[in-house]
């Protein structure tokens, strides 16, 4: 059987998990949250006492000890670390600046690129993250490319972290998407690009229902 893949790709805070996992439910889709799975390596760093920035040839000497799991549940899908749910913890705002700076490091790519690819041959997927479409879903079958602009992701995710009870700062949230972004597009390996043959979609002006419909569209034409 020829199961069909989804890869979207784009910046952080643009949608792209919210829209990929409402996207896959509606369409009995397979949800891959990359960015959970290196949001989960940044945490494991984190826990260790690993400076990501200055000793990054220690986190590599770890790679064995990151066991991360993905399971499927009634309330979506769960992030395990070491045995040990994580889903809410690999939110925090520490642990996303933490996995942009986890996701320069070529080792660490290999190792969690391969699980990807693995997930992706048994299932009709979604998977989203900054390098799908090129790297690793390069024969996807639909690729897009969700964006907004920094304002704009740096608002939502002040209003989804507020909404959760936690305290933040927009500003520094925005300092933070601004940094990322320009980490992820400027690494040595897989840096944040549109695909030539990935499709843009624009969320700046969408309402949540109308960017998850827009990608609905985008993958029935392949159906």
């Amino acid at each position: 059987m020829k199961y069909v893949s989804v890869a979207i790709d784009g910046p952080a805070g643009a949608g792209k998990s919210s829209v990929s996992k409402a996207a896959a439910k509606s369409l009995g889709f397979t949800y891959i949250d990359t960015g959970a799975m290196y949001r989960a390596a940044a945490l494991f760093a984190i826990e260790h006492g690993i400076d990501l920035k200055n000793n990054v040839q220690e986190l590599i000497s770890h790679l064995d000890d990151i066991k991360i799991v993905i399971k499927y549940t009634d309330e979506g899908q769960r992030i395990y670390l070491s045995g040990k749910d994580v889903s809410e913890r690999i939110r925090e705002e520490e642990v996303s600046v933490g996995a942009s700076d986890v996701a320069v490091i070529p080792q660490v790519r290999t190792k969690l690129v391969e699980l990807q690819r693995e997930m992706a041959k048994s299932a009709n997927v979604i998977m989203d993250g900054r390098d799908i479409c090129e790297y690793v879903l390069p024969d996807a079958q639909v690729k897009i490319f969700l964006t907004a602009s920094v304002d704009s992701r740096a608002r939502r995710r002040y209003d989804e972290l507020t909404a959760k009870g936690i305290e933040c700062d927009f500003e520094k949230i925005k300092a933070d998407m601004e940094y990322r972004d320009k980490n992820d597009s400027t690494r040595a390996v897989s840096p944040l690009k549109q695909a030539k043959d990935a499709t843009l979609v624009d969320t700046t002006d969408l309402t949540f229902e109308q960017a998850v419909e827009k990608v609905k569209e985008l993958i029935k034409n392949v159906l």
